[in-house]
């Protein structure tokens, strides 16, 4: 069995503690249209809302805090794609100690601008997460400190008081969902819940595109991906941590995966029906939920952990509407129509009739595909759900309509 120094449920204790007055006890919201999936009460436990956008204050602060005088006086390093690197900067800012952070070249902007609002130096280096490490440890080898994002006894401390805090806003809770990169929030969750109800089911949720532990759980320790394509840039991790992997393998019931079309759908869901703004790493435990193939093994009560809400609003707009036609509510195609006057006019009175609000119009005269005499139509309509496309793509077809998509 792979084994490191454990981490306890008195480390989570003592971290909380030490936290009292640095994080937010976040809000344990109950979504009725989720608990009716399963059956059952749901609860959204919102690190969305936690100081700096995510759970990651709780981590780095437990961390830097215990530094002695001679390290907080050689300063900080760390790497991330964001979340981490804003909790970096923020408990460096409290702590009054210099944080260097390297960040990847694509790292949203938004992220990259609150870290440096908190006061830290920004790098960035590499592609992902994993390059950026590489990075941020060769910049420690000058001697500062290495902050580690999730392979560290006091980071996942810091995370596990996420799990006290659902104890005791649910203490009936049957399962956990949680956003799962690295593996620090799911380790520390762990850590504290299976001392205290060892009959909570917990399960990690990954992206599938980047879904490390599945296939390290299965070789017992930790096994690198070699590629990661994922919208959820904070738990792309291509390789898990030594420290939450010796948790999460001992202490987590189950690793599940969710695809890119449940994950915008999750975000879709929270900003439509919690009024909720959720990044996508954020959002996979929703996604979890809404996954027909993952709910049936969730027993009532559900808390599913809203890892961060630091979302590019660029970004959002993209999965809006991906997650839009993903749930049927846009369709588009080409149709091919006669170059005639009324052609459109009689094609735009079809779709008025069968409800279909037209967003968008592309009209094609010339084109190596065409004939003589023929136009082409690109369409995007706003639809009702999957049903109503159906109808209307019926209807079109019924019409003598040809359909290309």
């Amino acid at each position: 069995m792979f084994t490191v120094a454990p981490v306890t449920l008195a480390d989570v204790r003592a971290a909380r503690d030490l936290l009292a007055d640095v994080v937010r006890r976040t809000p344990l919201e109950p979504n009725r249209a989720l608990g009716e999936r399963v059956g059952g009460d749901v609860f959204l436990k919102c690190e969305n809302l936690q100081r700096a956008g995510s759970f990651k204050i709780r981590g780095a602060y437990t961390r830097m805090a215990r530094l002695t005088p001679d390290e907080r006086a050689a300063g900080v390093v760390a790497a991330s794609a964001g979340n981490h690197a804003q909790g970096v900067a923020l408990a460096a800012r409290i702590l009054g100690i210099r944080a260097r952070i390297f960040m990847p070249a694509g790292a949203p902007l938004p992220k990259v601008q609150a870290t440096l609002g908190y006061g830290a130096d920004v790098e960035f280096h590499g592609q992902t997460v994993d390059d950026a490490l590489v990075a941020a440890r060769a910049a420690a080898g000058e001697g500062p400190v290495l902050i580690h994002p999730f392979d560290h006894p006091d980071i996942v401390a810091g995370q596990g008081t996420v799990g006290l805090e659902v104890l005791e806003q649910c203490p009936d809770v049957a399962t956990i969902l949680v956003s799962t990169g690295g593996g620090g929030l799911l380790a520390g969750i762990a850590t504290a819940v299976r001392a205290l109800r060892p009959h909570v089911r917990i399960v990690g949720v990954q992206a599938e595109g980047a879904a490390a532990y599945p296939a390290s759980l299965a070789a017992g320790h930790p096994v690198a991906l070699t590629s990661m394509t994922t919208m959820a840039d904070g738990i792309a991790v291509g390789l898990p941590g030594e420290v939450p992997f010796s948790v999460i393998s001992r202490q987590v019931d189950d690793v599940v995966t969710v695809s890119e079309e449940m994950i915008s759908r999750a975000l879709l869901f929270l900003l439509e029906r919690a009024k909720l703004v959720v990044e996508p790493a954020g959002a996979a435990g929703v996604a979890a939920l809404l996954d027909d193939d993952v709910v049936g093994m969730l027993r009532p009560p559900v808390v599913a952990v809203l890892s961060g809400g630091n979302i590019d609003p660029l970004l959002m707009l993209r999965v809006i509407r991906y997650g839009m036609s993903a749930a049927g509510r846009y369709l588009q195609f080409r149709v091919r129509l006669p170059d005639r006057p009324g052609s459109l006019a009689e094609l735009l009175a079809l779709l008025a009739q069968v409800r279909a609000n037209v967003l968008e119009v592309e009209h094609v005269r010339t084109s190596p595909r065409l004939s003589v005499g023929e136009v082409e139509i690109g369409l995007r309509l706003e639809m009702q759900g999957p049903a109503h496309c159906q109808e209307v793509l019926a209807a079109l077809r019924a019409a003598g309509h040809p359909l290309l998509f």
